[in-house]
């Protein structure tokens, strides 16, 4: 088995490499989906979030208004506020789900997509946390892919993403603000065990992730042999 921690900025392209990690065999799962359904009505996270923010945040259906979080979270710098309370549930999740697969599947190359997987680790750190599932998220996986380009880039795909291949200046506005929040690609790729750089065709990133998933395999195998001698080796 292996675990693959799989990261980049905003428009880096890491959810076209999740995407064709899936069809290759990876079992994925996308953190932002997972974060989505546990904020919920009837979750206790959406319950956590309304405690902590107000009614406010609640719209007029019942839903949470994520404009309005995205809002507190980027223009009122609440953003560490709201991951405390959203990954660690996100992160409990993403591991039952892991263990679930594994257990059907010894062999199995699990991808857990997100975008803020070294950025998790550090913010915990800064607040002073060194034990927990948000202050050692990193070690949580046995190897992490990160996916970049350069930010001129990721802003012309986000911005074309948003708006149907136009351009927005407050779209932009909004991706630049993200991208303050997040690590520079230099200090995330010293980190990274594979890094895919995004700044060619989408054949090309395609048949760069084609690399990258038989290495994978190699290491997941390597590992399964590793657990089946460690267990003879028990017995004896």
């Amino acid at each position: 088995m292996l675990r693959v921690g799989l990261t980049g900025g905003l428009g880096s392209g890491k959810s076209t490499v999740a995407a064709h990690l899936r069809t290759l065999g990876a079992h994925v799962i996308e953190a932002d989906e997972l974060g989505r359904a546990l904020m919920q009505p009837g979750q206790p996270v959406y319950d956590a979030i309304v405690t902590h923010f107000g009614p406010g945040v609640v719209r007029p259906d019942g839903q949470l208004d994520r404009a309005e979080l995205a809002r507190l979270a980027f223009t009122h710098n609440r953003l560490d506020e709201l991951n405390a309370i959203v990954h660690p549930a996100v992160i409990e999740a993403q591991q039952k789900w892991a263990q679930s697969i594994f257990a059907s599947d010894p062999t199995a190359v699990t991808v857990v997509e997100s975008a803020l997987i070294f950025e998790v680790e550090r913010d915990a750190r800064l607040r002073g946390e060194t034990e927990g599932v948000l202050s050692s998220w990193r070690r949580r996986f046995d190897c992490v892919l990160l996916v970049t380009a350069p930010e001129s880039l990721r802003l012309q795909r986000y911005v074309a993403r948003m708006t149907g291949g136009g351009w927005s200046e407050q779209v932009a506005a909004d991706a630049r603000a993200r991208i303050e929040r997040q690590m520079s690609d230099a200090e995330k790729c010293a980190l990274a065990d594979f890094v895919l750089v995004n700044d060619g065709s989408r054949e090309q990133l395609l048949a760069h992730t084609d690399a990258i998933w038989s290495e994978l395999l190699k290491r997941s195998r390597a590992r399964q042999v590793e657990t089946q001698d460690a267990f003879r080796a028990s017995k004896t």
